[in-house]
């Protein structure tokens, strides 16, 4: 496995699919790569615990 450059669905840049994180989704049994970068899923996961009325 190499790392993969992946284009953010949400801001149209490209970060890296490192080959440790590859590992990670395939023992988590994850099937579908990130669509994200790691700001985008940040803080899409911070816009939803707030709908959620969680607090941090």
């Amino acid at each position: 496995m190499a790392d993969r450059t992946i284009v953010c669905k949400d801001c149209s840049k490209e970060f890296v699919f490192t080959e440790g994180e590859q590992e990670f989704y395939k023992e988590k049994g994850f099937e579908n790569d990130p669509v994200r970068c790691p700001e985008c899923r940040k803080a899409r996961k911070a816009q939803s615990n707030n709908n959620r009325g969680f607090r941090r």
